[in-house]
């Protein structure tokens, strides 16, 4: 056991963490992402949501001020009847966690493909057990000042 690690982060996902550097990227997935197919490395954080493993991550891992984006949402599919006006609920609550840990955040959206080409290139891709719509969501890693 470890002092100051929150518990919903697994060895590997801390692991993960530490090793990425300045300017890695990570995916936290909704459990409906096709995860294996665009990244070779797969943390799995079955049954747990994408804001409770954002809340441990960002006690964790500094967030990028260096870029013109912090964090990279996927957009809505146009005239997806599934979501309400505006923007999905869930990216409500992103906004509150990141606004929490880096104020002045900025988060970027990227077009469905759009975003699954960039998630090939994310340091690894964490499959969570979020059923939110459009949870999807990558973080760009900083520096410790």
């Amino acid at each position: 056991m470890l002092k100051h690690i929150p518990k919903q982060l697994s060895p590997a996902l801390v692991e993960a963490l530490m090793e990425m550097g300045h300017g890695d990227e990570i995916l936290l997935a909704d459990a409906n992402y096709p995860a294996k197919t665009n990244n070779t490395r797969v943390i799995r954080a079955d049954g747990l949501t994408i804001s409770s493993l954002l809340e441990g991550i960002l006690t964790l891992m500094p967030l990028d001020p260096y870029a013109d984006y912090q964090a990279i949402v996927q957009a809505v599919v146009p005239g997806d009847k599934n979501v309400p006006e505006g923007e999905p609920p869930i990216w409500h609550e992103y906004r509150a966690q990141l606004a929490k840990a880096f104020p002045g955040f900025h988060l970027k959206s990227l077009e469905r493909f759009d975003f699954y080409d960039h998630s090939k290139q994310c340091f690894a891709i964490v499959q969570t057990g979020e059923q939110a719509l459009y949870g999807n969501l990558v973080l760009k890693k900083g520096v410790i000042a």
